[in-house]
């Protein structure tokens, strides 16, 4: 698949005329509990050329290709992903810190060097907050349930955690945040699970797993108090990434 990936990318850019500064996997194989029949999430950022940005006439900042088989992809134009950037958008975190990376070009270094100083831990709590508070609510209050969505609320809920313990944007493999939040006494039921999810399909279900469900409720709770008592984020200033955005249309 890498090759079909990296093929598909080099026709989105000679068809688009764009520069792929940055592809990666997204998703549930990034995040290393992908099943058999798992999409494959490709996640790009790009450039145009500079005069594209000079014209008055308005474009679309996204690139979105048809779902085909196994493989989803889209991307973000750059000063749409550096405008997400200064609100910190965790999702962009998420695609930079992927440990499946197809491409990266150099000038992509640039905007990495710039991103950690635009993290928002109140941005990020938000978000998995969110995520995680979504997936117990609606998937998980039923007498069978589908084993993915105990991985898309445990997983947010562990890099709350990790973002009240360390400040950062959390890693994006599961396994690393398993090891480093995870109480010692759920890491066999989750292993369990994560190899039970490893050989089934997306839509392989079963039974409510008590012990988990109480750590959800629980971390949930608990999560959602240190989020509240959190201050608010300072308000960032546009002169970096203005000076980023400069230099990129330099190249």
């Amino acid at each position: 698949m890498k090759k079909a990936i990296e093929e598909k990318l080099r026709e989105i850019a000679e068809r688009e005329n764009i520069k792929i500064l940055y592809a990666a996997e997204s998703g549930s194989r990034a995040w290393g509990f992908a099943s058999p029949d798992s999409d494959y999430d490709v996640r790009f950022l790009y450039m145009r050329p500079r005069d594209a940005y000079l014209r008055l006439e308005k474009f679309r900042d996204v690139i979105e290709e048809p779902l085909v088989g196994e493989l989803d992809v889209s991307g973000w134009d750059i000063p749409k992903a550096l405008r997400l950037l200064h609100s910190s958008n965790p999702t962009l975190f998420e695609w930079a810190n992927s440990p499946i990376v197809y491409q990266a070009a150099p000038e992509w270094e640039w905007v990495r060097e710039e991103m950690d100083g635009y993290f928002s831990c109140r941005a990020g709590l938000g978000h998995y907050l969110n995520m995680a508070q979504n997936n117990i609510r609606h998937h998980l209050h039923t007498p069978s349930v589908k084993w993915k969505k105990y991985f898309y609320a445990l997983r947010p809920l562990l890099a709350c955690r990790w973002i009240l313990e360390n400040s950062t944007p959390p890693p994006v493999p599961f396994e690393k945040l398993v090891k480093a939040q995870l109480p010692a006494e759920l890491l066999p039921v989750v292993e369990t699970l994560v190899a039970a999810k490893k050989r089934a399909g997306e839509k392989a279900e079963g039974p409510r797993i008590p012990e988990l469900d109480r750590y959800l409720e629980e971390e949930l709770r608990h999560v959602r108090e240190k989020a509240d008592g959190l201050p608010p984020a300072p308000k960032k200033d546009w002169e970096g990434l203005d000076a980023l955005y400069l230099s990129l249309l330099d190249v």
